[in-house]
């Protein structure tokens, strides 16, 4: 447990999909011995896709209220700075992130995650995009992130 970072932000367009499942991930596995939040380059709206998929694996995102990078500066008098990592999941949060970082000690990853809104299809093949989404984040945090347990 030692070499996991303090504090982890998540990145992506809007904090509105993969950012929020990606936070709520996180801070189910490991409570609050890691420091989470999450952003977007825009201000998106509160998906109801991310809240039923995020609901089956009992997870609860209900009160998530996306915000942006400028937001996380100005609302909670944080900046990137403070984070030890930034897991961008979106190539223009990746570019933002970079951006932002480049002159502090802080870590930065690309993990480039599909976007589900852009499926089409019936409402249970939507379904089946954003549980693919959470699904392979949940295994790429879990590895990334280990705990203590098998």
């Amino acid at each position: 447990m030692a070499s996991l970072p303090g504090a982890v932000l998540f990145a992506c367009t809007s904090n509105a999909i993969r950012s929020p499942m990606a936070e709520a991930i996180l801070k189910h596995l490991h409570g609050n011995r890691i420091y989470v939040q999450s952003v977007g380059i825009r201000e998106g709206e509160a998906d109801p896709f991310v809240t039923e998929v995020m609901d089956e694996i009992g997870i609860d995102v209900a009160r998530h209220k996306p915000k942006t990078f400028s937001h996380l500066e100005d609302e909670y008098e944080e900046e990137t700075e403070s984070f030890d990592l930034v897991i961008s999941l979106s190539p223009e949060a990746h570019h933002r992130a970079l951006e932002m970082t480049r002159n502090a000690a802080v870590d930065v990853e690309f993990w480039n995650t599909f976007d589900p809104s852009i499926t089409q299809g019936s409402r249970e093949q939507m379904l089946d995009s954003y549980r693919t989404v959470r699904d392979e984040l949940f295994a790429r945090i879990r590895k990334r992130f280990p705990t203590t347990k098998p």
